[in-house]
């Protein structure tokens, strides 16, 4: 990040409480001097990017790589109007409005002064169920020639096993059938497509900036399954005139509490409905394969490549691979924060250790990668006192993860060489954590898309590790023959119920 934008904050002033400033375009001039601002002209702008799922991972990822590049003058036709397709959408519809569609954020670091400027790229929000007319007509106007989605694994309706789009899906059945009033991302994206071809215009790139391995090959095989079940011409149109770029993100954006915005409004007397808080770190890197043009992404630290493959791989297998094993542990031993479990040296020496011993084993090479750093890197950022991620966020969406992040180095091990004893711990952890109470009897929600069937399937099958694999829509068909699987599970599930969690971490 340009930290010259960016100033520490005073913690010794002695001064009566300043007022409560709003975000506004007209109160800019009038914020505090340790806050940093746009200092181009917002309404010089002109919108190229609509981006679905403004969520704050969005706003401290790619808004803000947008925002630096109008901070350099650059590319400056490529304004984001952001889009929520959600009911529960509104609240930030809401928000963004009452503050012209700017926000706070702010970067936390246990070892240094916060950093915090105003982000100014979101320059409209549009709210789908309100006005679905309007954003259609919005995807299909010229100056739009880039899509960008963070709609989480769900909005991407595929089945985790066959790979293949849910066409039963009540969503996906509205928008075949009612393609003019469209629920899903894709109703909307090829009604609009289907407009523009009408048009006589070029389609928009659609660029996924969700942790998904091969997030652009879903998103294009997911998107022309539906165009060929409403119209194959079209989706052929789409196929030959469109693009897809994969992409790989990463920071750590936890969700904003009340704590938060307090500490905002006492350090920098901001009132900000809708401020971001996230780590120092940010990294981006995309295929450079797009239809429509793109923002120069190069100028403001965005890497450019033809291959994000080796990346992708490497940051799903060892940063959120490293959060899912660490989270189901933890939160069996009753830890609350990331930072927390991290600080403590079984945990911590077990993520190194599974890390080293059964991930980069059978990580691909890396070009310009050095693995050891990266690796030193991720514990630092999990240390971060300043971030609080909840272990709580991390336990979300077990049976999306399990198959993105753990599973295949699992599936390679058993083909390989074996080593499969700390990601068999991993994965016994999160069946007991299924069981929906902690080692000290406190009950918690299992928040998960298939949580009744997950909770039903473990109180049948109690901690029979070869029974607990029958989840073909999880496993697949050849994780349950895996005698070598099944020994270390039953291993760690015992020791689980007989240890408890950190020691038996510490024995592993």
């Amino acid at each position: 990040m340009d930290t010259s934008q960016s100033h520490s904050i005073e913690t010794h002033n002695t001064n009566p409480p300043s007022p409560l400033h709003t975000i506004r375009n007209e109160t800019l001039s009038q914020l505090p001097e340790n806050l940093a601002v746009p200092s181009y002209d917002r309404g010089a702008l002109t919108q190229g990017i609509v981006h679905i799922g403004v969520g704050n991972f969005h706003r401290a990822h790619q808004a803000l790589y947008l925002d630096d590049l109008f901070q350099k003058g650059l590319g400056t036709d490529w304004a984001i109007c952001g889009v929520g397709l959600q009911p529960n959408d509104q609240t930030m519809r809401d928000a963004l409005a009452s503050q012209d569609g700017l926000y706070t954020l702010v970067e936390c670091d246990s070892t240094q002064s916060d950093q915090a400027r105003v982000i100014g790229s979101i320059t409209q929000y549009l709210w789908a169920p309100e006005n679905p007319q309007a954003v259609l007509e919005k995807l299909a106007s010229p100056e739009i020639r880039l899509v960008t989605l963070t709609v989480t694994e769900g909005g991407y309706y595929t089945n985790d096993v066959t790979g293949e789009l849910l066409v039963e899906h009540p969503a996906i059945q509205h928008d075949l059938e009612h393609p003019t009033l469209p629920h899903s991302v894709y109703g909307y994206l090829v009604e609009a497509l289907y407009r523009r071809r009408q048009y006589g215009v070029l389609p928009f790139t659609v660029l996924s900036c969700d942790n998904l391995p091969h997030n652009g090959d879903i998103v294009r095989k997911m998107l022309l399954s539906f165009a060929q079940q409403r119209d194959s011409d079209l989706a052929q149109w789409i196929a030959t005139h469109g693009a897809f770029p994969n992409c790989m993100v990463d920071r750590i954006t936890p969700r904003t509490t009340e704590t938060e915005r307090n500490s905002l409004r006492t350090q920098w007397h901001i009132n900000d409905a809708c401020p971001v808080f996230a780590e120092p770190f940010r990294q981006w890197v995309v295929e450079d394969h797009f239809c429509n043009g793109r923002p120069p992404w190069e100028e403001v630290g965005v890497q450019m490549t033809s291959d994000v493959v080796p990346y992708e791989i490497m940051k799903l297998r060892l940063l959120n691979a490293g959060h899912s094993s660490l989270a189901y542990l933890a939160a069996l031993a009753g830890f609350e924060y990331v930072d927390e479990a991290i600080q403590e040296n079984q945990f911590r020496e077990f993520i190194r250790k599974l890390m080293d011993e059964e991930i980069t084993p059978v990580l691909p090479p890396i070009p310009d990668v050095d693995l050891e750093a990266y690796k030193q890197t991720l514990l630092q950022r999990f240390s971060n006192t300043r971030v609080r991620d909840t272990i709580a966020r991390l336990c979300i969406d077990g049976s999306s993860k399990f198959p993105k992040f753990l599973l295949p180095t699992l599936s390679q091990q058993l083909e390989g060489p074996g080593n499969i004893r700390c990601l068999s711990l991993v994965l016994a952890s999160w069946f007991r954590y299924l069981e929906g109470t902690d080692e000290q009897g406190n009950s918690f929600d299992i928040i998960d898309p298939q949580a009744e069937m997950l909770r039903d399937h473990v109180q049948k099958c109690g901690r029979n590790p070869e029974a607990l694999l029958q989840l073909p829509q999880i496993f697949g068909d050849t994780l349950s023959q895996s005698a070598l699987l099944i020994q270390h599970l039953h291993e760690a599930l015992t020791s689980l119920q007989a240890l408890g969690s950190q020691q038996t971490v510490a024995r592993y």
